[in-house]
């Protein structure tokens, strides 16, 4: 059915609870691929003896690269990016397939829903030591939120069509901030106005476990603050910001296909704003990748 496409760092007790997530709770069969980066903890030997496909690099290739590597062995029309710290709730699938069905066209972007510990009342647990499975699925049910307008964040599906003719991830964004968004811009050029998150499409979210256990890491860099948004704000002329906010219209509730923003006196002023940004990071702050 659908390609599932997971970057892992150094991450395997992670990884193996987000496939056993993939494997009990899909209605589906899925083919799910692994980027295997560095390798210090064996996540190969348990790939193999489960017979799941991976590629692999012996560095941290990030997130970008390390997607678009998986990518390759992709045999389904779909691709599915997720972390290696979810757990995909029962439906996750069957909600995103049927909007897909739902469309003549294979120009869209749909995204699920990250229930974290600060989105719900009563958490089900911030890591793997006090993680309660039994309690999340039990009230999977009852976790009901609206689909929403114009996300940039995993999981989310597009056609591999579309994955291939934008290029898939830009590898710039290494390790992996503002990819997302960037990833949008390129499909926003090419035509997708479908940004539409799932509310009923829910992944359990521990909370970036890699980021934060090697962002101080000078050798294994996977935190670069704000460096992906001078990236994104160099190569299309815009903030991340402005783009989610006048293109995406993101975090509100979805409504209808998106269309081309009207330039109202706020779409004016910002968009200015965004110029004088440009200038200072370019020619004052001379910022380079």
């Amino acid at each position: 059915m659908f390609s599932i496409l997971i970057p892992s760092l150094n991450n395997l007790e992670y990884l193996r609870l987000c496939i056993h997530s993939i494997r009990k709770n899909s209605k589906y069969k899925h083919e799910i691929i692994i980027h295997v980066s560095e390798d210090k903890d064996n996540t190969t030997g348990y790939l193999n003896n489960e017979n799941i496909k991976y590629t692999q690099t012996r560095y941290n290739a990030g997130i970008c690269e390390g997607v678009n590597k998986a990518s390759t062995l992709s045999t389904s029309d779909y691709i599915l990016y997720a972390h290696d710290d979810f757990y995909f709730c029962p439906g996750w699938d069957t909600a995103i397939l049927k909007e897909v069905n739902n469309l003549k066209h294979n120009l869209f972007y749909f995204s699920g829903i990250m229930i974290e510990k600060e989105t719900v009342k009563g958490a089900f647990g911030t890591d793997l030591t006090n993680f309660n499975e039994k309690k999340l699925l039990n009230e999977n049910k009852n976790l009901i939120f609206d689909d929403f307008q114009g996300s940039t964040w995993a999981p989310h599906l597009i056609h591999k069509s579309i994955w291939n003719k934008v290029g898939g991830f830009s590898e710039e964004y290494f390790p992996g901030t503002g990819s997302d968004p960037d990833l949008n811009k390129k499909l926003w050029d090419l035509g997708v106005r479908v940004f539409k998150g799932i509310g009923s499409s829910k992944v359990y979210h521990f909370g970036s476990i890699v980021t934060r256990k090697y962002n101080k890491d000078k050798y294994n860099v996977t935190e670069s603050g704000n460096k992906g948004a001078k990236i994104f704000l160099l190569k299309w002329g815009i903030t991340i910001k402005f783009f989610r906010k006048f293109y995406l219209k993101s975090d509100t509730k979805y409504i209808d296909i998106l269309k081309e923003p009207k330039r109202s006196a706020g779409f004016i002023y910002n968009l200015f704003k965004c110029k004088i940004f440009y200038i200072y990071i370019k020619y004052i702050y001379r910022f380079k990748k």
